[in-house]
C-alpha cells in the first residue's frame, strides 16, 4: 500500500452545516459497473465525499465488494460468493454486463471504456479499495456494508476489523469525522463491530420501520439511521423523530432531483447515490 501525499491537493468543497455529505453508492454506479475500480475512481474524480461498498467473504477468506449473494447478475460467471475462492472471482468479467445494459439507452462512450484496463472491471477486494482511498490525495470516507445472512456469520466482521486495523482505521481519531463507518441491516452485525471497535461509527440500515424503532430510537450504541428513500418519501416525520432522538440520518439510494430536494429540506446528514456528480451539481458543489 502506498501512502497518501503529506499535503494533498485541493479537493472538492467539504460539506458544511446543513449540507449533506454525498456518498457514491457502489461507486459512481450509474456511469460505471458497480463495485469495480472503475466506478470508485470515477466517484473520486467526480468529487464524492465518501464511497459506499458491500462486502462478502470468499471461500478462502478474502473480503470482496459484491452486493448480491451470487455473482450471476454482475459478472459472466455463476455461483455464490461464499463458495468461490478469490482466484475464481478474479477470472470473471464484472464489467461487460454494464455495457450491455447501457446499450439499451445509447449515449457517448463512458469514461471507463476509453482506456480499458482489466483491473478496473475485475472483482474488487476491500483491501484494494482501501488502497485506492489512501492514495486519493484528499479526504475520502468509506461506508462499508456487511451483508447478512451468510454462512460465514461473525467471520465477516472479524476479517473486516482486522483489515481496518492494518490500515489504521479501527480506532479513528477523536477530532474530526471518522474516515470509515460500518453499515448493516443486521443489528447483530453492528453489535459485533461495536464490541470489538467501539470508536468505529455504525449505521443501522432500514427497508421499513419496525414498531420498536418508530419513536426514533435505534439499536443500542448505534448513532446513525440508514433509511431507504421510500421511508423518507412516505413518512418524512420519521426523519424528524430520528433527529430529535439525537441520531444522524444517511439515506439510500437517492438518485432523483426531487428526492435530493426532499432530503435537503429534512436536514439529512448524508445522501447515498448512484449519481454523485449530478447530486453534487444540484447541491451547488464543484
Amino acid at each position: 500500500m502506498t501512502s497518501a501525499p503529506q499535503t494533498p491537493p485541493a479537493g472538492p468543497i467539504r460539506p458544511s452545516a446543513g449540507v449533506p455529505q454525498v456518498v457514491a453508492h457502489r461507486g459512481a454506479s450509474d456511469e460505471a459497473p458497480e463495485h469495480t475500480l472503475a466506478a470508485y475512481k470515477k466517484a473520486i474524480d467526480d468529487g464524492a465525499d465518501a464511497l459506499e461498498c458491500d462486502v462478502r467473504l470468499t471461500a478462502d477468506g478474502h473480503l470482496v465488494c459484491v452486493h448480491d449473494r451470487r455473482v450471476n447478475r454482475t459478472s459472466n460467471g455463476r455461483g455464490a460468493v461464499s463458495t468461490l475462492e478469490l482466484a475464481d472471482l478474479a477470472a470473471l468479467d464484472f464489467g461487460s454486463w454494464k455495457l450491455r445494459a447501457d446499450a439499451e439507452e445509447p449515449a457517448e462512450s463512458p469514461d471507463w471504456t476509453e482506456h480499458p484496463d482489466r483491473a478496473d472491471t475485475s472483482v474488487l477486494t476491500l483491501e484494494r479499495l482501501l488502497e485506492l482511498v489512501a492514495d486519493a490525495g484528499r479526504p475520502v470516507e468509506l461506508a462499508i456494508e456487511t451483508k447478512h445472512p451468510t454462512r460465514w456469520a461473525g467471520q465477516v466482521e472479524e476479517r473486516l476489523l482486522l483489515l481496518l486495523k492494518r490500515f489504521g482505521l479501527d480506532a479513528p481519531p477523536p477530532e474530526g469525522p471518522s474516515p470509515v463507518r460500518v453499515m448493516s441491516f443486521s443489528a447483530r452485525s453492528l453489535h459485533r463491530v461495536r464490541a470489538a471497535a467501539p470508536a468505529v461509527p455504525t449505521v443501522y440500515l432500514m427497508q421499513f420501520v419496525s414498531p420498536r424503532h418508530r419513536d426514533g430510537r435505534l439499536p443500542r450504541g448505534v448513532g446513525i439511521a440508514g433509511p431507504g428513500i421510500r421511508i423518507v418519501r412516505n413518512n418524512p416525520a420519521y426523519i424528524e423523530r430520528l433527529k430529535r432522538a439525537g441520531n444522524r440520518v444517511h439515506v439510500w439510494t437517492v438518485n432523483e432531483p426531487e428526492d435530493v430536494e426532499l432530503c435537503v429540506s429534512l436536514g439529512v446528514d448524508a445522501i447515498i447515490t448512484n449519481r454523485p456528480r449530478a447530486v453534487l451539481s444540484q447541491l451547488g458543489r464543484t
